[in-house]
């Protein structure tokens, strides 16, 4: 009687052990999933950060009141099919093809939302225009501005990127040969600056 009553004993025990270690490893699946669930949160968010402002919090050059201006400034068509409107006439030079130009840029899809900017990486983006280092909207389109003077080109799609540009965070995508528009400051000519003082 003293054995069966001992195994009972030891059969009781060993079920509460089995329970504590089901209880136990059942608090560690818990905890291990809110601390992903928790984890998969604030990388989502910082996702969300790195992938830029919203639309409507993103740099411009042109604000509201310049695209009430756009409205009655005059549409300039090239023999390219390049169209574009003057924000504001430079006074300064012109730069001649294979030189180095200083530009801020806003690049957008027809709709309006933004796609690139210099503006965002803080810095104007140099290049030499008329080499074929942008596309040749961006490269026709500041051959004809003088220094100081923005501008906003409607690129037609034969212009602007052939194959496309694919959606990353905060980008949309490009379709091939679909047509952009770049609002473009040129800030200056590297070496040509001097000679106009």
């Amino acid at each position: 009687m003293v054995r069966c009553a001992v195994s009972k004993l030891r059969v009781k025990a060993a079920g509460t052990r089995e329970y504590r270690d089901d209880l136990t490893l059942f608090k560690r699946r818990d905890l291990i999933g809110l601390v992903f669930g928790i984890s998969s949160l604030v990388t989502s968010s910082f996702d969300a950060m790195g992938a830029g402002l919203p639309p409507e919090e993103k740099p411009k050059l042109c604000d509201d009141a310049c695209e009430n201006e756009l409205e009655n400034v005059t549409m300039v068509t090239t023999e390219s099919g390049l169209q574009y409107k003057d924000i504001k006439v430079g006074q300064g030079p012109s730069p001649p093809i294979g030189f180095q130009v200083a530009a801020n840029y806003v690049a957008m899809i027809p709709s309006g939302q933004i796609f690139d900017s210099s503006l965002e990486k803080g810095s104007p983006y140099i290049f030499r225009v008329g080499s074929g280092q942008v596309i040749k909207g961006l490269d026709e389109g500041i051959l004809s501005m003088k220094a100081g003077g923005k501008r906003r080109l409607y690129i037609p799609g034969s212009l602007a990127f052939p194959k496309g540009l694919t959606s990353a965070p905060g980008r949309p995508r490009v379709a091939p040969n679909s047509p952009v528009i770049f609002d473009v400051s040129l800030e200056y000519v590297p070496g040509l600056e001097v000679d106009e003082e």
